[in-house]
């Protein structure tokens, strides 16, 4: 199924698209996509039966905001420096371990929404990755087999992140990252059945209609599983939670002088096979 949420900001209301392509209304079947309903077998039922049964009232999505397509996330999970291509392009040896760090949830923005570039930002990049939707509780996992069992979808997620702030200004890289509008996330979260191998889609990203990514989740350098395995060796994951998986080559970081950072006025583009495309201005905060 694709899941989404639509309507204005802090009052998104619960969508599907259906097989036809076309705009449902889940209101009637669901309160929200959030993890409430992920982690319930018998709502996620009851939505697939009213899908299948074709009764679900068609919304028009002319002039209609799609907005994150999960509610309420309790956290963003972060892995950094997660593909080959990207770890080369920064000088990086491929770390021993995931390299893992969090985004704040109020961070999260529509799939169209406008990134602010912060106040004295001078070096606002990019980054698309994948996102994976938890949908289950999940601590201590052993296997990959284990982790794969919780993960209830995918997204297509923005990862914009400011360097200076990230790796210039001391300290952890939280600055860098939790700037507002900094994880725009969807049109759609894609339920797992409907992703038969997240380590083969292909992620590309566009700024000012010039192709600046063009990679693969086959270059990761730890999978989808073993991520989320790994990660609940340190923390809880729960219902709603979602983790980025790492960002591949391209970022304008790693491109030669003069870099090319985002400025207000740009326009970014992302997709990922079968997830979706995003779209955004940039413009000042």
């Amino acid at each position: 199924m694709k899941l989404l949420r639509v309507g204005t900001p802090g009052a998104e209301r619960p969508a599907l698209l259906d097989a036809a392509g076309t705009l449902r209304d889940l209101s009637g079947v669901a309160a929200d996509v959030d993890g409430a309903l992920l982690a319930d077998g018998a709502a996620l039922a009851r939505v697939r039966a009213a899908a299948d049964g074709g009764a679900l009232p068609r919304l028009e999505p002319t002039g209609l905001r799609a907005g994150p397509p999960v509610g309420r996330i309790g956290k963003l999970v972060c892995i950094g420096l997660n593909y080959h291509d990207h770890a080369r392009e920064t000088g990086a040896a491929p770390p021993g371990e995931p390299i893992v760090f969090l985004k704040a949830a109020d961070t999260v923005a529509g799939p169209d929404d406008d990134v602010l570039i912060p106040r004295g930002s001078v070096k606002t990049d990019w980054e698309v990755e994948l996102g994976v939707v938890i949908g289950r509780e999940a601590a201590y996992l052993e296997t990959q087999a284990q982790a794969r069992a919780v993960i209830a979808g995918y997204t297509v997620a923005h990862d914009v992140s400011e360097r200076a702030f990230q790796l210039e200004r001391g300290g952890q890289w939280a600055k860098g990252k939790n700037c507002a509008t900094f994880s725009p996330l969807g049109p759609w979260l894609v339920t797992a059945d409907e992703v038969p191998d997240p380590q083969a889609l292909g992620l590309r990203l566009w700024v000012d209609g010039v192709l600046r990514q063009d990679g693969s989740t086959a270059d990761q350098i730890f999978p989808v599983a073993e991520t989320v395995r790994y990660v609940t060796r340190f923390m809880t994951l729960y219902p709603g939670d979602v983790l980025l998986t790492g960002t591949p080559a391209g970022v304008a970081m790693g491109r030669p002088e003069p870099k090319p950072y985002l400025r207000a006025g740009a326009v970014v583009e992302l997709e990922i096979d079968g997830l979706g495309r995003q779209r955004q201005e940039c413009r000042a905060a």
